[in-house]
């Protein structure tokens, strides 16, 4: 009889483009997000969840691959029906199936925020993940561009809330409509082919610059490796409205505005969306939120090709250094803008929307850079174990420190070595160890082990300030509360 073959082990590691998220980078996250979505809370925006599966038809337009059925995202196909279900690309689908399938039992104009996880069946790298969480607010059903507004200004406190100061942040605006009646200024509104190159073309306006998107519009350029890019084949008149519109940005709104209307001509739509950008610059003022905060800027590209109307995107304008040391500047954290033909899709009526999409990794990226988050994670208060016969006792204590809001766990490793209790209190990052022996327990006393002070005074300390200054001490067995609170109190 033929030997089995033993099985192998599987390989302990992550799948490539996923990661795994440990305890401060958790409890970091859900603070951020508890604070953003107070912010959406208090401008009236309700909660929702959804699957994170959807029909492959809800999801509608994901990245395409030729070589792959439903290429973009991961999908599977049902044995029983046939259907194709998939886990969800963005926040965004989901919303429009919601607010086709309950639009008789929901609100008009519908708003609501949503938090988690999405995912992208993409080829991974530095920084990009098959995984990650999006953080989404949207407003469908209304179609005044004071929901525009107002999504920008929920944007800037939403920064302030999380703590990127003022200054340290710009919300952008654009519109499509005004890219629109470029298009048709330029003479190539009708010939989709000619239209989609040269929204790719704007699209890397803030890579290559004015004098790049001129070459790339005309016969083409260089790239930095030295390859030749074929341009699009437009004449210099025709390129010039494109030029002015992204170049439009000028020292104030009144300004912008007016080299709009010039790069537009006799556009109607164009106009359309210069009267829309005019009425969320004097809404937003209204409101006291002025160009240190949102500004009007045609430079604002990405999304173009997508959205309908207003356009909007939160940059981070501080600096960080690169992996070379370089300084550059953050960049953008959130983006969003209208697209009134989402819904349509499954009603075939036009129903109006516009939201914001957060990329909470890089604001939390963003956060950390600020100092504002990081390093101030702290780990539960342990209980040591000196018997094993007295663990009832313990775990009194450590109830005790829980019911006073205080995080605290009793040691239950092997209790026998006494130093690996406390390098085990070192590892969870723990600000006090308690410990208490029989000898503590006869005379009703515990030992409270500063171990915050004691890393301290290991650092800093010279031997005299360390006997005058102990990090440990003997307390009344009813104090044990009080001056456990006063030890954290302290290291805040």
């Amino acid at each position: 009889m033929a030997k089995q073959k033993k099985q192998p082990r599987p390989k302990a590691e992550t799948p490539k483009g996923f990661r795994d998220y440990f305890g401060a980078e958790v409890t970091e996250r859900k603070e951020m997000l508890d604070r953003i979505a107070e912010v959406y809370h208090r401008y009236g925006f309700d909660p929702l969840e959804t699957s994170a599966v959807e029909t492959v038809e809800a999801l509608g337009k994901f990245l395409p691959d030729v070589d792959r059925p439903n290429a973009g995202v991961f999908a599977w196909q049902e044995e029983d029906d046939g259907k194709w279900l998939a886990l969800r690309y963005d926040m965004t689908a989901p919303l429009a199936r919601v607010a086709a399938q309950f639009r008789n039992d929901l609100p008009a104009p519908y708003r609501r925020f949503t938090m988690g996880p999405v995912w992208r069946n993409e080829k991974p790298g530095p920084g990009r993940f098959r995984q990650f969480y999006q953080c989404d607010a949207d407003t469908v059903g209304a179609p005044s561009v004071a929901a525009d507004a107002e999504i920008c200004a929920m944007l800037a406190d939403t920064l302030e809330a999380v703590g990127i100061p003022r200054g340290d942040y710009i919300v952008r605006v654009n519109n499509r409509k005004v890219l629109t009646g470029v298009l048709e200024t330029m003479g190539v509104g009708d010939d989709e082919d000619t239209r989609n190159n040269v929204l790719r073309t704007i699209d890397k306006f803030d890579k290559v610059g004015e004098a790049g998107v001129r070459e790339l519009l005309g016969k083409g350029r260089l790239d930095a490796s030295g390859a030749y890019i074929d341009g699009v084949g437009l004449s210099d008149a025709q390129a010039e409205p494109v030029i002015a519109f992204l170049t439009s940005k000028g020292s104030d709104a009144a300004e912008t505005l007016a080299n709009l209307r010039a790069a537009i001509g006799e556009s109607k739509v164009g106009a359309e969306g210069v009267e829309e950008l005019e009425t969320i610059a004097s809404l937003l003022d209204a409101q006291g939120y002025g160009p240190d905060r949102i500004v009007i800027d045609p430079s604002v590209v990405r999304g173009l090709g997508y959205y309908t109307g207003p356009v909007y995107e939160a940059e981070l304008t501080f600096e960080v250094l690169d992996d070379k040391g370089r300084p550059r500047q953050f960049g953008s954290v959130a983006g969003g803008g209208r697209y009134d033909d989402l819904v349509k899709r499954f009603t075939g009526q036009a129903v109006p929307a516009t939201g914001v999409s957060i990329g909470v990794d890089r604001l939390l990226a963003a956060l950390r850079e600020k100092g504002r988050i990081g390093g101030t994670m702290q780990g539960p208060v342990v209980v040591t174990v000196m018997d094993r016969d007295r663990m009832a006792e313990y775990q009194r204590m450590a109830t005790e420190l829980r019911n006073a809001g205080i995080r605290a766990e009793v040691y239950l490793g092997n209790p026998k070595n006494f130093g690996n209790q406390l390098k085990y209190a070192d590892k969870r990052e723990s600000p006090v160890a308690i410990i208490q022996g029989s000898d503590e327990a006869e005379r009703g006393v515990v030992q409270i082990k500063d171990l915050i002070l004691g890393a301290q005074i290991a650092q800093e300390a010279s031997l005299e300030e360390w006997k005058s200054q102990p990090a440990q001490r003997e307390v009344p067995r009813e104090d044990l509360v009080t001056e456990v609170r006063a030890i954290l109190d302290r290291g805040k």
